[in-house]
């Protein structure tokens, strides 16, 4: 006789929310729910028999799911939420099954502003993670590890500009490495490896006008990353704010990632 196997369910994901404004929209929806449950005339949607109450919990769990996701521990905890609350038993009245109902819709009701409090929270915590400095997330931006290797210690010692310039570098040898035109430098090498009639370095495989484009608006990006950040950084780069640092860097960063992805011809031909 086969074993039977226990299936665990999914592990639980907790929902991160990326800003105040998603946050406040999911606590706009559950007062949505909130309200409709208030409006809901429980007497006449049992004697009636008209669905309108099986429609207003159904409203609430979907809510839950959709704002904190389907295996978040607010959807665990909730998926069978219904309009009941006390003791359930055969031959109930239906005065008995009518102030049941009542109490779960109150319960209901406590639990959804239960989960917007939960939310409130989430807002203050989010508040005060952005008020922090720079340097303090600086370690957890996952840097391409050409850029991250020559600009973390830099940064994080706050010769902030120094791990821009340092990443600019980086990004150029990464360029000439994986393309190896070693022979070239600067603005020059970026328009030979990434030109869009002929390179050495492509995004992807240039079948059309579009595909042309990307080539190269990327090519642009990169010529700006030799000119605007590295060859400054190499006599008086600006100084600046730390924020503004961190930006150069994570720039850099996705430069190094799309030359990690770029697919090298195998013989381009001769200009």
């Amino acid at each position: 006789m086969p074993s039977k196997h226990r299936t665990d369910p999914p592990a639980l994901e907790q929902k991160i929310f990326a800003s105040a404004a998603e946050i406040d929209l999911a606590i706009k929806k559950l007062q949505r729910r909130i309200d409709e449950l208030a409006r809901l005339d429980i007497a006449a949607a049992l004697s009636e028999d008209n669905g309108t109450d099986d429609v207003a919990i159904s409203n609430v769990r979907d809510t839950i799911r959709e704002i904190f996701g389907l295996h978040s521990p607010e959807c665990r905890e909730h998926e069978h939420i219904r309009l009941w609350a006390g003791p359930l038993y055969i031959n109930m009245s239906s005065h008995a099954i009518l102030e049941g109902t009542e109490r779960g819709r109150n319960q209901v009701q406590g639990i959804l502003r239960g989960l917007i409090e939960r939310l409130a929270e989430k807002k203050a915590d989010l508040a005060e993670s952005t008020d922090a400095s720079p340097r303090s997330y600086f370690s957890q931006l996952n840097l391409h590890p050409r850029i991250a290797d020559v600009s973390r210690d830099l940064f994080l010692d706050s010769y902030h500009w120094e791990a821009v310039f340092a990443g600019a570098k980086a990004l150029v040898n990464y360029v000439k490495e994986r393309s190896g035109r070693d022979d070239l430098d600067g603005a020059p090498l970026m328009r030979a490896v990434f030109s869009k009639n002929n390179p050495i370095l492509a995004f992807n495989v240039l079948v059309d006008q579009t595909d042309q484009d990307e080539q190269e608006g990327m090519m642009h990006l990169f010529e700006g990353a030799v000119l605007g950040i590295r060859n400054p950084g190499g006599h008086s780069f600006p100084e600046g704010p730390e924020q503004r640092a961190v930006e150069y860097i994570s720039l850099l960063s996705l430069l190094a990632y799309r030359v990690q992805e770029s697919t090298r011809r195998a013989s381009p031909k001769p200009p």
